[in-house]
């Protein structure tokens, strides 16, 4: 027997929501859907390591290096809804920097998931760490999620910001204070 594909659960979904999923309309959504949900969960597949490739690199610099609002689009693991914003990563490297290119790369990869931010900010900050070994980690992230908004408490336009603090920027107040005054700083 074949597995059923997300498409007949689509289609099943449809007719429990009171939809006739024959009907012109409704005929081709729920292959559309499973498209859709392989293509906005595709960072299940995402290897970090391949994304970094050999883009690791041996610099004399010790400062903090900053990749400011990086747009992501993820889905809540609790209501498959998007929540969606920005995300602000910095590291103080120790020997070794990674090609600017890979961090946004890194963050689409871990967003492309069923998600909580909290884990989401968590994950992104761990590889930096776990990859570059660097003096410290700082991931900001403020997102506003359609399950607040569409749904439950109907708050609009309120953000959530989270953040992941490691090494130096955990310990050493100056560091974090100097990172969270660079995010305040318009481009």
């Amino acid at each position: 027997m074949s597995n059923p594909r997300i498409s007949d659960h689509i289609k099943n979904i449809l007719q429990l929501l009171g939809e006739d999923s024959n009907r012109e309309g409704l005929l081709k959504t729920p292959e559309r859907v499973e498209k859709s949900l392989k293509e906005l969960t595709w960072g299940y597949n995402a290897d970090p390591d391949a994304i970094i490739n050999d883009a690791l690199f041996t610099v004399a610099y010790s400062e903090m290096v900053l990749v400011k609002d990086i747009n992501f689009y993820s889905l809540c693991e609790h209501h498959l809804l998007p929540f969606f914003g920005k995300v602000h990563v910095a590291y103080i490297p120790d020997k070794k920097v990674v090609g600017l290119s890979k961090i946004p790369k890194l963050v689409e990869a871990f967003a492309r998931r069923l998600q909580v931010q909290e884990r989401l900010t968590s994950q992104i900050a761990e590889i930096l760490k776990d990859k570059l070994s660097p003096l410290g980690v700082g991931v900001v992230i403020e997102a506003r999620h359609l399950c607040m908004e569409m749904r439950g408490a109907k708050s609009l336009l309120s953000p959530t910001i989270t953040s992941a603090m490691l090494g130096s920027f955990r310990k050493d107040p100056r560091t974090r204070e100097e990172f969270l005054k660079l995010l305040s700083h318009e481009t």
